[in-house]
């Protein structure tokens, strides 16, 4: 099976080093995301179209859909790759692709061409185009809106019939263009601003304020996990938790009532500016959006950001509520944000929305800076690889004996497909050799509410792609109390 890439539009108007130093780091991202697949992979093209031939037509669904959250993809196309004919020809494969779909149907050929040859674009277009029209039922022509295409290509002496076009994620690939540290709460804007970032080709690590509480900090670590398996998996990308509580406290003791949601702010930026040096990113991220709540005004961030000395990036600075909600509708992350517990740490009764530097400064004159200190000395900084073990015990000692990993579900097991709902529709054949039909779909985000619903005789084994979130979720399972769970990895 051959999948044609098309690169993002911007990429095709750089400079010829830059286009071939981008198109050789989307190539490597592709391998990277791929390298399951890599025995049967062939990954080439050096110029304006990448070609992904895998060998077997079973793994192109899942292929293809790895291929779709690839940051710098513009589209992929399917494609049937023959030797290049002549029009005669042309047009059998195209009679043999499309015939029976044009049946009552406009039509149009669209051809693209690459290469020196004794023809142009348009005579193919025409010379098929008239010999459909005679030999199929079609309705006719319609060069301006037909309601089928028939796209095909020429490349040098190939001959390409395009099956389908899927659209891809856009951007640039990642890698790009440098680094970057995103402040993640959970909530639908970090997490879309994360992803924004992705998009735009930034390798983006996560920094995580623990403001109080496990909860919060294992739902933040899924949508993470999330967003890094989707999105970044050709990349390292590091996870850091802060432990902020005492911050908190030291500013509900210090701080004036009003002022205290903008010093929180400062302190997350100084705290997150040090932590960016440590990981190597060149700017910070936020979810802010202007005007959004009392301390997105621009006066007060201009304030807040005042304390940082890395560039800080806002994608949705001028982005409305809604439109973030459908955007991480799109992207698969509402549902996660939806479940993520929220914990108000900083609740103002008439917030400032005019903060005066001066009138900050000498609320934070008061706070005590060795505070602040103490938090960053004891900050965690993991590879996002890590969570999973690291919470289920890992190189750090703990419950790793206790959580039972399988390659092979028992005759009584049954087996829980834990990926996103997105996911879901591809079954891996790793998953569907193992499985079999004992298997129930129960998204993580909704794991820990719908796990207690379960009878409790049967031992539940946990399905994810990586095997990072099922570790996570069996070790949160088993801490309340759950000794029916294990972890299913077939490879």
């Amino acid at each position: 099976m051959l999948f044609l890439v098309k690169l993002f539009p911007e990429i095709t108007i750089k400079s010829r080093a830059v286009r071939r130093r981008l198109v050789r780091l989307l190539r490597k991202n592709i391998r990277s995301v791929l390298q399951a697949f890599e025995d049967q992979l062939r990954v080439s093209g050096e110029w304006d179209v990448i070609e992904v031939e895998i060998d077997c037509a079973a793994d192109g669904p899942e292929v293809l859909d790895k291929l779709r959250h690839i940051p710098g993809i513009a589209s992929i196309l399917e494609v049937r790759k023959y030797p290049l004919p002549d029009f005669e020809g042309m047009l059998e494969l195209a009679m043999e692709h499309y015939g029976e779909q044009l049946r009552g149907k406009t039509f149009a050929v669209r051809c693209k061409r690459s290469g020196r040859h004794a023809f142009r674009s348009v005579d193919v277009e025409t010379f098929v185009g008239a010999g459909l029209k005679r030999l199929t039922e079609s309705a006719g022509v319609d060069l301006g809106a037909p309601e089928v295409l028939v796209p095909l290509e020429i490349r040098h002496e190939e001959f390409h019939v395009v099956l389908h076009r899927r659209p891809g994620l856009g951007g640039f690939p990642l890698g790009g263009q440098g680094s970057a540290l995103s402040l993640i709460s959970g909530g639908f804007d970090s997490a879309v601003s994360s992803f924004l970032t992705m998009r735009r080709g930034l390798q983006t690590h996560f920094c995580f304020f623990n403001l109080g509480g496990d909860t919060h900090r294992l739902a933040v670590q899924e949508l993470a996990l999330y967003l890094w398996m989707k999105y970044h998996a050709s990349h390292r990308v590091k996870f850091v938790t802060v432990p902020f509580e005492d911050v908190v406290r030291e500013i509900l003791e210090k701080v004036e009532n009003s002022q205290m949601g903008v010093v929180l702010k400062r302190m997350m930026l100084r705290a997150a500016d040090r932590i960016a040096g440590e990981v190597g990113a060149e700017a910070l991220v936020t979810g802010e959006s202007v005007a959004q709540v009392s301390s997105q005004t621009l006066t007060n961030l201009s304030v807040i950001d005042s304390v940082a000395g890395n560039l800080v990036l806002r994608p949705l600075a001028t982005t409305d509520k809604q439109q973030i909600i459908d955007l991480a509708r799109t992207i698969g992350t509402e549902e996660f944000s939806r479940h993520i517990p929220e914990y108000c740490a900083v609740i103002s009764d008439k917030p400032t929305t005019k903060a005066r530097p001066g009138r900050i400064e000498r609320e934070e004159s008061r706070f005590d800076f060795a505070v602040l200190d103490a938090a960053l000395a004891n900050a965690s900084i993991q590879l996002i690889t890590e969570i999973a073990f690291f919470e289920s015990g890992g190189d750090e000692g703990g419950r790793t004996d206790e959580i039972t990993v399988t390659s092979e579900p028992g005759p009584e097991d049954i087996v829980i497909d834990i990926r996103h709902e997105s996911e879901q529709g591809a079954r891996p054949p790793a998953l569907r050799e193992a499985a079999g039909e004992q298997l129930l779909h129960i998204p993580f985000y909704r794991l820990r509410g719908d796990f207690e619903k379960l009878d409790r005789g049967p031992r539940y084994l946990l399905y994810c792609e990586r095997g990072m979130i099922s570790r996570l979720h069996a070790a949160h399972l088993m801490d309340s109390g759950f000794d029916n769970v294990a972890v299913l990895d077939p490879d």
